[in-house]
């Protein structure tokens, strides 16, 4: 049935899910999986959170979309929220990660007309085709060239070439704080500093990508938070609606009044079901003792790993780690171990649990993963 229906552009798992709770899944047979990929950093409170599911059936019940040519105060309260909680500038909501990249390629582009960006290997910031030209990775991009032109790659972590590579004529810096895609690569501090003091000297903006390591999955709310650097715009997605498409371009104070009128948009960004969702993760997130909670959780997943003989490397709960067949190893943990994670490459697996996730079910993951490498 899919072949006939869908477009052939994902290599799924035999698997099909049907129910989840917390940080269980099952599927269709019956069987009970331990999922610590959350729809790669989704379902950033588990599976069905009741605050999440009350707040989506209640709004959903009451009014679910109008469009942007009207008020609804969902949308505002998220966006005020985001705002205080981050840059304390103003937000842009939209519906996914890329789109979010879009807004924040648009803002630096209009404030500097004709300007160019510097990008870093091993990013990954969306399909789109702007976002798409910011992702330098030569199997995304070589099907669908000309990309759109303006785009500087410098080598990760390498503040050097970062400094020499930002020039007058560039809009902006768009870097990952960790990069994901590519298997889970905190940037170095020196090289973040280094992009920050390019950006001030030469009036470009620095655009931090939070779509997969914001909202609370390193341990703070923002990684930026923990390696020494403030953006000037940052993006955050995937994990801010709990399981419902959102995101969000949020701008500090400088570049809050960049666009106008007419300049951005989109149908049905900021909606009130999906903005009613993102509220209540921001309850969650944001109350008392949750992110060390998710610290302590990281750090526990962390020695599970080196206890195994591995060497993790991330933040928090963004944690990932090499060994040969990568993707062999994903498969056969999900097949055999019933343990959802993922294979960013050929040789690097991520693993990327819910916040919520107990310190058993920690446990329980590493005894699993320990069972699928014997």
């Amino acid at each position: 049935m899919e072949r006939d229906a869908l477009m052939a552009t994902y290599a799924r798992n035999p698997v099909e899910f049907v129910q989840g709770e917390g940080t269980r899944l099952w599927d269709d047979e019956g069987n009970e999986y331990l999922d610590f990929l959350t729809g790669i950093s989704v379902a950033q409170l588990g599976h069905c959170h009741p605050e999440v599911v009350k707040a989506v059936r209640e709004q959903a019940g009451r009014l679910m979309h109008v469009g942007n040519l009207f008020y609804t105060e969902p949308g505002i309260r998220l966006a005020k929220r985001l705002a205080e909680a981050s840059l304390r500038g103003r937000v842009f909501l939209c519906n996914s990660g890329a789109e979010a990249i879009e807004c924040a390629l648009k803002v630096a582009r209009k404030r500097r007309t004709g300007g160019g960006f510097v990008v870093m290997e091993g990013g990954f910031h969306g399909r789109t085709m702007g976002a798409l030209s910011a992702t330098p990775q030569e199997s995304k991009q070589a099907p669908f060239a000309p990309l759109v032109p303006g785009f500087r790659v410098v080598p990760r972590n390498d503040a050097a070439a970062l400094t020499a590579a930002v020039t007058e004529s560039t809009a902006g810096v768009l870097l990952e704080p960790i990069q994901g895609e590519s298997g889970i690569h905190p940037l170095e501090g020196d090289v973040l500093r280094a992009a920050r003091d390019a950006c001030d000297e030469h009036g470009a903006l620095l655009i931090l990508d939070e779509i997969q390591c914001g909202m609370g999955r390193t341990g703070t709310m923002w990684a930026h938070e923990q390696l020494g650097v403030t953006p000037d715009v940052m993006t955050v997605a995937k994990g801010l609606g709990g399981g419902l498409p959102v995101g969000a371009c949020v701008t500090g104070p400088d570049a809050a009044e960049i666009l106008g009128p007419g300049d951005h948009g989109s149908t049905f960004a900021g909606g009130p079901v999906t903005a009613a969702a993102a509220n209540a993760v921001l309850d969650v997130v944001t109350g008392d003792d949750f992110l060390e909670g998710v610290r302590e959780r990281g750090e526990q997943l962390a020695a599970g790993l080196r206890e195994l003989g591995l060497e993790p490397r991330g933040l928090g709960l963004m944690v990932g780690f090499d060994l040969p067949d990568a993707q062999d190893v994903a498969r056969r943990l999900l097949l055999e171990q019933r343990l959802v994670v993922h294979a960013t490459g050929p040789e690097t697996i991520r693993m990327l649990p819910p916040l919520t996730v107990s310190e058993d079910e920690v446990d329980e993951a590493v005894r699993r993963l320990g069972a699928g490498l014997d």
